[in-house]
């Protein structure tokens, strides 16, 4: 690729997207975050008072293929995930909090089962890996919430959400 090259979209899922956003936001090649809801049941494409009816919270992450793959995206997201808890990631329980990686890119999905598979743990995981079929983008207040509010609460650590700031 010369310096014209595309920028590409991952849809990480992984408990509340507050902090996940926080922390997806300092890594290096990532270069747009999205708070957001993937895979849900209702609501068209940007409609975002559809409600969370069958719907992940996610981030939609924007990024440089060419300084971060997707495998390395999978490796940041398992830092931040219980990988082995369904539909709860720290203190937040229900549907809305499975952990998942979503993409419209095939490729993107068959790194993302190819970094489960070569994990020991395999047969564990409980990380969704699926075509991304909708997404709704989050209300205003929940966009870069703890930037904006650092001392609302989180279920990650400060020292995650700092770990790979400059």
């Amino acid at each position: 690729m010369d310096a014209e090259h595309e920028f590409e979209e991952l849809y990480l899922a992984g408990g509340c997207l507050w902090g996940v956003q926080a922390f997806i936001a300092t890594l290096t090649g990532v270069t747009f975050t999205e708070a957001g809801r993937a895979n849900g049941a209702n609501g068209a494409s940007g409609d975002i008072d559809s409600g969370y009816d069958g719907y992940a919270e996610c981030v939609r992450t924007r990024f440089d293929p060419m300084i971060v793959s997707v495998e390395q995206l999978m490796a940041y997201l398992f830092e931040i995930i219980d990988p082995y808890s369904v539909n709860h990631q720290g203190p937040d329980t229900g549907l809305k909090y499975r952990t998942g990686v979503y993409s419209t890119t095939p490729a993107h999905l068959d790194e993302a089962r190819a970094f489960i598979a070569a994990r020991d743990d395999a047969d564990r995981i409980a990380v969704e890996v699926l075509p991304l079929a909708t997404y709704v983008r989050s209300a205003e207040e929940h966009q870069d919430r703890l930037a904006r509010f650092p001392a609302d609460s989180c279920h990650l650590p400060d020292s995650l959400l700092t770990k790979y700031q400059g």
